[in-house]
């Protein structure tokens, strides 16, 4: 099987293409430069890398990706907290550019591969997605929008095959947590959220469902 993994670089995205690549699947990352890209492939031993930077979603346009695609999952992701009195129009615009924005591009550069496998496309979207609270507004409109565009796809292509989930996990244990807990003056505690392999075991799930079945969403809470 082949798949499309964004955010590779680390959380997430990192872990679900480690595990991807021991099951001895084929997987295509993508990052924001070639330096990254080199560090990437170093990392990620067996996957392919590609250069494309998120935060200029034109720049997938160009991307040579595999012919067949099982799989495309975004877990690519920016966060900057703060009131919408004082959120810059920069603030908005790279979270809705990285979050929305270069996903539906992506998606759209994807679609041939994906509809030749009758392939899944998963959006690592976030709690944030479902509810917007004081703070987060720009974040929580970018994951908003993103569960549009899956709901969108979903209706779209759902004749050629092409199934459509949106994943919802709660704080994750990530490098992102860690920053979201700065912005917020907290202390982080990776022991007190989701563990990233916990979410990923998820997305397994969802990759590997028999066709009979779609999970259109699925939301993963911290547990008791």
């Amino acid at each position: 099987m082949t798949h499309l993994v964004t955010g590779a670089g680390s959380g997430i995205g990192a872990v679900l293409a480690h595990r991807l690549l021991e099951r001895g699947e084929e997987v295509t990352v993508l990052a924001r430069s070639a330096e990254r890209a080199e560090e990437m492939a170093a990392d990620l031993s067996g996957a392919e890398v590609l250069v494309a930077d998120l935060a200029w979603p034109e720049s997938v346009e160009s991307l040579q990706l595999p012919e067949s695609l099982d799989s495309v999952v975004h877990a690519a992701g920016v966060v900057e907290l703060g009131p919408v009195s004082e959120l810059s129009a920069d603030a908005w615009a790279s979270q809705l550019q990285v979050n929305l924005v270069a996903p539906a591009a992506l998606t759209r550069v994807a679609l041939p591969g994906l509809r030749r496998a009758r392939g899944t496309v998963v959006f690592v979207n976030s709690g944030a997605g479902l509810t917007a609270h004081p703070q987060w507004s720009a974040y929580a409109a970018s994951k908003h929008g993103l569960r549009a565009l899956a709901d969108s796809l979903r209706g779209e292509e759902a004749a050629a095959g092409v199934r459509v989930t949106t994943v919802y996990p709660g704080r994750t244990a990530t490098p992102m947590q860690e920053k979201v807990h700065q912005q917020e003056g907290k202390a982080y505690d990776a022991a007190a959220w989701i563990r990233p392999e916990t979410v990923v075991d998820a997305i397994l799930h969802v990759l590997d469902l028999p066709r009979d079945a779609t999970i259109s969403d699925l939301t993963v809470r911290p547990g008791a």
